[in-house]
């Protein structure tokens, strides 16, 4: 048996949100390719709100402004992932529309 690799096509962005020439908000917007579907999918990731100042809708408004970005590209899914213990993160995500779907594997190195 031989394995072979190819590149996949793949393309990230990062959103940011400033206040008085400090970053108070940030959220990356990954899309990849595959296979199975023409257009790419999403992956939000590393979503983060100063401690200091959320529940002022700064994590609502930069996941709101990748998912915009994500259908404008052609996207046919977005997917966020977040652990068990961040129940706030899954509301807002809930709120926002997401759905639980799955669960997520990972190995950490």
């Amino acid at each position: 048996m031989e394995i072979t690799k190819h590149t996949a096509k793949s393309d990230g962005t990062r959103f940011s949100i400033q206040r008085n020439g400090r970053e108070v908000a940030r959220a990356y917007l990954f899309l990849m390719t595959n296979d199975l579907h023409s257009t790419p999918f999403g992956l939000l990731e590393d979503v983060f709100v100063d401690n200091s100042l959320r529940g002022e809708g700064l994590g609502r408004t930069i996941v709101n402004a990748i998912i915009e970005e994500a259908k404008a590209r052609g996207c046919y899914k977005l997917i966020a992932t977040s652990r068990y213990s961040r129940t706030s993160v899954h509301e807002l995500y809930q709120r926002i529309g997401f759905e639980e779907h799955g669960k997520e594997f990972r190995i950490n190195f």
